[in-house]
């Protein structure tokens, strides 16, 4: 029972809260490297910007695995 208890309060309390200030850190560096690196030609910068606002986590991890090495192969920045 102790075990579980320690296990609990170690997943609950610590693990928990450095995968939630992480994936925040993940956010922020997509939306800005979306707002200041995305090409304002058409409509791509717009439509990647509200991905990454309304999908949070999920947004940002498809804009870094999909949109950023494209972009960066494209433009190179």
């Amino acid at each position: 029972m102790e075990s579980f208890i320690l296990s609990y309060f170690l997943w609950f309390w610590i693990i928990i809260p450095i995968i939630v200030i992480f994936g925040t850190i993940l956010w922020l560096w997509m939306l800005i490297d979306c707002i200041s690196n995305e090409p304002s030609t058409g409509n791509d910068k717009v439509v990647w910007l509200l991905v990454i606002l309304l999908l949070q986590g999920f947004g940002a991890l498809l804009y870094f695995f999909l949109r950023r090495p494209q972009r960066r192969q494209m433009f190179g920045k």
